[in-house]
């Protein structure tokens, strides 16, 4: 989307020319494109083996979500199958078992999968590491997309869900833009990203739970604290949100997805407007309403989805552009591409509670080109 008017700001855009100078500029904008300066392309490090890092797991089928516990398992959700796996830290895998309801088609399926210390209800057999949990899943179903909690029961190498309680429905479903991404923030509650369904009017409109960011109590029910009084929505006029994260200041960040010109990074504020439709990428001046994104992309250099944050480092997992991004959100935040077209699409990242920095790949998923072994979960260099 061009840029209009007078308006003067520093504009973070980054693009994919690897191995080239970082570069964030200053400058008024006239009409037209902004520029596009080029980033820095980090070497891999020390850590794990130069190169693509070292594979935890593979042979996985159009992965969507990964969790980590506190035994180092992770949670995998599969988009297609509807299972979630459970995957040691030696890369054995188990099936979890499959979420009910769930009707893949297009970008929709089994989703966003987050965990919380719930009640041990039926769970005869807790683990030890980890307590009690439930899991919580983002959904496509038949006629629309819901979050949905189930017991996570069992010990390590042996879970299995319990029942599935619908804690929210209603969120209206499409082949593309369900959002998906759901993360519990340090208050306790759970926020999700929820797409446009291919309406990108619901995304301005309050009543409609699309185009947006949603807060919830664990339950389901709506906090007295949020913005707009008995509504789930803690901020709108969002595209495709599919990351959302938070740092060591308490700021809530979300990576979105533009349409044809701008992908963006977003902090995200209560109540504060994000300006889809009327806006992809930073809004002029003449539409003061909306809220700006911190960071733009050219959607060939991102199409972002996961995210995780340590201290206030933020990575940030590219489809389209197939790389990791390493943005640095201190000071004037500055972006860094990594591992470019190394790996394929990369839809997922997490950070292990012993520092491990790891990514999920979605080449399985026919938008990819899979590789021997994909997809796959693989450990890189922080």
């Amino acid at each position: 989307m061009p840029l209009q008017g007078k308006l003067c700001r520093t504009l973070a855009v980054v693009t994919a020319l690897a191995a080239a100078t970082a570069l964030f500029l200053t400058a008024c904008s006239p009409a037209g494109p902004a520029p596009q300066p080029a980033p820095t392309v980090l070497p891999t490090g020390a850590r794990v083996p130069a190169g693509t890092g070292t594979d935890i797991a593979t042979g996985l089928a159009a992965p969507w979500s990964m969790v980590v516990l506190n035994d180092t398992s992770l949670l995998v959700s599969e988009r297609d199958t509807g299972q979630v796996l459970e995957i040691s830290a030696a890369g054995a895998k188990h099936v979890v078992g499959t979420v009910a309801g769930v009707v893949h088609a297009g970008e929709g399926g089994l989703l966003g999968l987050a965990t919380r210390l719930g009640g041990c209800e039926g769970n005869s057999r807790p683990d030890p590491n980890t307590g009690c949990l439930e899991l919580y899943a983002y959904l496509t179903a038949a006629t629309d997309n819901r979050i949905v909690r189930m017991p996570l029961l069992g010990t390590a190498g042996a879970r299995t869900l319990g029942p599935a309680t619908v804690v929210l429905q209603g969120i209206p479903k499409a082949n593309n833009h369900n959002g998906g991404r759901i993360a519990f923030g340090p208050d306790g509650m759970l926020y999700a990203g929820t797409g446009d369904a291919g309406n990108g009017a619901n995304a301005q409109n309050r009543s409609s739970l699309s185009g947006k960011i949603l807060r919830l109590d664990p339950d389901g029910g709506i906090p007295r604290t949020n913005p707009f009084p008995d509504s789930p929505v803690w901020s709108m006029g969002h595209r495709n949100p599919q990351g959302i994260a938070w740092d060591t200041r308490g700021r809530m960040w979300a990576s979105e997805f533009g349409q044809n010109t701008w992908d963006e990074l977003n902090e995200i504020r209560p109540g504060k407007n994000y300006g889809w439709p009327t806006v992809e990428g930073m809004a002029s001046s003449n539409l003061a309403q909306f809220t700006n994104p911190v960071l733009v992309w050219p959607t060939d250099q991102a199409s972002p989805s996961g995210v995780a944050i340590s201290g206030t480092t933020l990575y940030m997992a590219a489809l389209r552009g197939e790389r990791l991004w390493q943005i640095e959100l201190d000071g004037e935040p500055s972006a860094h591409a990594r591992l470019t077209n190394q790996l394929g699409r990369l839809r997922d990242v997490a950070l292990t509670h012993d520092g491990r920095l790891l990514l999920l790949t979605n080449n399985t998923d026919s938008r990819g080109t899979p590789k021997p072994g994909d997809d796959r979960i693989v450990e890189v260099a922080r």
